[in-house]
């Protein structure tokens, strides 16, 4: 199995994780396929999202995979007006990541990330590796500290 930036960095930083794999569905890149082919707890896998504030500025939240970003709280917890998600056709240039592998670890540029609260109640989550059909299993005190994350209430 080819290491990930994503888990290099991880590996800089002394961080203890797992890459666990899933089959891939070129149909189907949502976290809850991740979860059904895995039969890991959807509460645990959390996606990784790309959006832009209404001064373009680019911000990432990472959020329990069968839920949805609520904007308002986002931007304000982020000292904007709005956001928005960026257009997927994006996604790549911005990141350095395909849609369905974008990882919160490694991007082209340090973003300001944003990690759900939930996160805090699980010993170990879920996080793309940076590629299709890899997840990395670790502390998500480790990933806040790795990301330099701001934890909120930023679902609906």
């Amino acid at each position: 199995m080819k290491k990930t930036n994503a888990a290099r960095i991880l590996d800089r930083h002394k961080v203890e994780y797992d890459i666990k794999t899933y089959e891939v569905d070129e149909n189907d890149l949502s976290a809850i396929h991740v979860a059904n082919d895995t039969g890991k707890n959807i509460e645990k896998i959390f996606k990784t999202l790309v959006l832009k504030n209404n001064k373009n500025g680019i911000l990432v939240a990472c959020i329990p995979g069968d839920k949805n970003v609520n904007f308002k709280s986002l931007a304000k917890v982020s000292g904007n007006k709005k956001v928005e998600m960026i257009p997927l056709k994006d996604v790549q240039k911005i990141t350095g990541y395909i849609r369905g592998g974008v990882s919160p670890i490694g991007m082209k540029k340090a973003y300001a990330t944003f990690i759900h609260e939930s996160a805090l109640e699980f010993r170990k989550i879920y996080v793309s590796a940076g590629i299709r059909g890899q997840q990395l299993y670790l502390d998500p005190k480790d990933l806040i500290k790795v990301v330099n994350g701001t934890v909120a209430n930023i679902i609906e």
